[in-house]
């Protein structure tokens, strides 16, 4: 049955009935290493001036480096990795990972010029690209059919924890890795180093993970179809769904990745103190909306059906534009915090139920594959926003990053806003055409 514009995949006809011990420990298992990937970002977040002085470059360089490392490189194997996830052991693929991912860890402390960093930057980002969606493949044949919302949220909140973790974390890490490695060697070199070494533990805990075979829907029209036939066939839901949540991609991450930056230059102050603040509301707002945006999918599903998400998204980045206009008027830090907390609640609501979204979407055949694919394009809003953001900074704004930050994060949220308005349309139109008038 097509509801909210796509066709919605039915649970696995034998997805288990009840969770197992080690399919909760691989579950848990997944949403630790997902979020492992991403405490280096929230590391190199915080370190931005460091790393700017380390290698004298602009801050449209420090946006390139926020915004398109990580998608270069890694974009480009996304589908071919998903494909190979498609078919071949995703346990075994992902051990490897973990591996990947704490090799290049080590070579961007060791990177000898920016150029050099961003490539290893931009290397690094192969393992969460190829690691999210295998993850996201998984745990339909892991968890029960009426848990699998919050597995998927549940794996999402230590996604954030882990992001969090390496803004709350930062100082302390800092500190530690300058005791651990002697030399005169950056701190900030010192903290990617460190981080490197969490792969070992991480990859012996991985080799108890279950590795669940792929389960058939039942009534899955769309098994055996290509990935190109399937764009076709639903490229208008598609279209709408992208716009959605790309746009609001490109504000959330204009603001989260050069946020820190942004108030050490308006505010004088130190980015490890920045950091700590930062990480605290990154896992409240990824953390606590997560019931917020699941009760609400259940409270008005019965109304709308799945065309409640798109309303859900579309809501929430309208509620976020006053957050983001009130940024430039805060006179105190911690003004700023109150305020960047209410944006990122809002927003992160807004993003809650994307995966279960695909999830609805994606054939069993396909998942891994749409879920790189959508790896690879949210990716390229997600590098537009500080790219953007930086860009305007040097060219328009004087180095007023904050202003910078607001002149590209408003037209994105209205864009979000309006592209949820007609996925909403469209999907209620489905569920109910007598009373949603063709436009």
């Amino acid at each position: 049955m097509e509801i909210s514009g796509y066709v919605a995949a039915d649970v696995p006809a034998t997805a288990p009935a009840q969770w197992t011990g080690r399919g909760l420990f691989t579950v848990a298992f997944l949403g630790i290493a997902a979020g492992l990937q991403l405490v280096d970002f929230g590391l190199q977040a915080v370190s931005l001036s460091a790393i700017q002085q380390s290698f004298q470059v602009s801050d449209t360089a420090i946006g390139a480096l926020q915004g398109l490392a990580g998608v270069l490189v890694g974009s480009a194997l996304a589908i071919p990795l998903a494909r190979f996830g498609d078919q071949i052991s995703r346990k075994r693929m992902l051990l490897c990972l973990v591996v990947v991912s704490s090799i290049l860890m080590a070579m961007s402390g060791l990177a000898p010029n920016f150029p050099v960093f961003f490539l290893g930057r931009s290397t690094a980002g192969i393992a969460e690209f190829a690691m999210v969606p295998l993850v996201y493949s998984m745990i339909p044949d892991l968890a029960p059919g009426h848990h699998r919302v919050a597995a998927n949220l549940s794996f999402a909140a230590l996604m954030a924890a882990g992001a969090s973790g390496g803004f709350y974390f930062s100082g302390a890490l800092l500190a530690t890795a300058s005791d651990f490695f002697a030399g005169s060697m950056e701190p900030w070199r010192k903290g990617f180093m460190l981080l490197s070494l969490a792969g070992l533990p991480l990859l012996l805990l991985g080799t108890i993970t279950v590795d669940p075979p792929r389960l058939a829907a039942v009534g899955d029209t769309m098994a055996g179809l290509s990935l190109r036939r399937f764009l076709m066939r639903r490229w208008r839901a598609i279209g709408l769904f992208v716009g959605v949540a790309g746009c609001l991609m490109i504000a959330v991450q204009a603001l989260n990745q050069l946020l820190t930056l942004a108030l050490e230059r308006r505010f004088d102050a130190e980015p490890a103190h920045i950091g700590y603040a930062i990480g605290i509301i990154l896992l409240v707002t990824s953390v606590g909306c997560l019931p917020v945006a699941g009760f609400l999918d259940r409270l008005m599903e019965r109304h709308f059906g799945q065309a409640v998400r798109p309303l859900i998204m579309g809501l929430s980045a309208m509620l976020a534009l006053p957050a983001i206009f009130w940024m430039n008027t805060v006179q105190t830090l911690d003004g700023a915090f109150v305020v960047a907390g209410v944006f990122l609640f809002m927003t992160c609501t807004a993003n809650a139920l994307v995966p279960t979204m695909l999830q609805d979407l994606a054939p069993p055949s396909l998942r891994a594959r749409i879920f790189a694919l959508w790896s690879f394009v949210v990716s390229v809003f997600c590098a537009a926003g500080p790219l953007l953001a930086g860009a305007l900074s040097d060219w328009m704004f004087d180095q007023h990053l904050l202003e910078a930050i607001i002149a590209v994060a408003v037209p994105a949220l209205v864009l979000s806003a309006l592209c949820a308005a007609g996925s909403f349309l469209q999907g209620l139109r489905a569920r109910r055409p007598e009373l949603v008038p063709s436009i």
